[in-house]
């Protein structure tokens, strides 16, 4: 493991007139390193997301933790956050935009190795870490957590450059199966390179103690598939950062 640099913390980058402010985690090492982009949930930029930019510093990657909604933008509550999440899911062009704004900042880190950067995300953020891929900018590796997996434009699927993974929770109330059934589709017809995994009793947002342990809620913590995730990432990093 590496130690994380100093001049780790919170960074400025905008997207046209918009200021947004994401993390920024550092490895103590020289020389061109491996990069993560890592969006947020519905509730935005949080320590949680910080945490995992350390994480991947640690690692050995160049790690930035994204803001979608921009700078002071927070929301308050689930019905906030429903809200903030539901502005970018329905435009998707902006959607795009915010991401791009993260993504070009990452690159142009001077440390960045271009080649190999990866994009994964949580909920929100896991439909987001697909909706970059589907752009067509280069990444080596695409992850969701828990995320929606609805597309608009299908077609844009074969953009995706890197292969792809979801890490998806079994019973998960909020991706119904008519949504899971179009993206291996959308998948399967472009040609990408993808895994799937379902994890049994997991609902939305499985990775997150905070979301509590009522699977009747929708949303809730479950220890053996957060674990469970985490070690098939960190083999799919294996397999796609080399």
């Amino acid at each position: 493991l590496f130690s994380i640099a100093a001049q780790s913390g919170v960074v400025s980058y905008t997207q046209e007139a918009s200021e947004l402010e994401g993390y920024l985690a550092t490895p103590t090492k020289s020389g061109k390193m491996p990069a993560a982009l890592i969006i947020h949930d519905w509730m935005g930029p949080s320590e949680y997301t910080s945490k995992k930019a350390d994480e991947m510093a640690k690692l050995g990657y160049v790690s930035l933790a994204a803001d979608i909604y921009g700078k002071g933008n927070r929301p308050k509550d689930a019905k906030e956050a429903g809200a903030f999440a539901g502005k970018y899911k329905g435009d998707r062009k902006l959607f795009r935009a915010r991401l791009m704004a993260a993504y070009d900042y990452l690159k142009k880190q001077p440390n960045v190795d271009s080649k190999k950067i990866i994009v994964f995300g949580y909920c929100f953020g896991g439909t987001g870490a697909l909706e970059l891929a589907r752009s067509g900018v280069d990444l080596a590796g695409v992850v969701s957590f828990h995320g929606g997996l609805d597309n608009p434009a299908p077609l844009d699927a074969k953009n995706i450059k890197g292969k792809v993974l979801v890490l998806h929770g079994a019973i998960d109330p909020y991706v119904p199966q008519k949504e899971i059934d179009a993206f291996q589709k959308e998948m399967n017809e472009a040609g990408i390179d993808y895994q799937f995994v379902s994890y049994s009793g997991a609902v939305h947002a499985f990775t997150n103690p905070k979301a509590g342990s009522d699977i009747k809620a929708g949303a809730a913590y479950n220890e053996a598939a957060d674990k469970r995730s985490w070690v098939a990432f960190q083999s799919f990093l294996k397999e796609v950062i080399r």
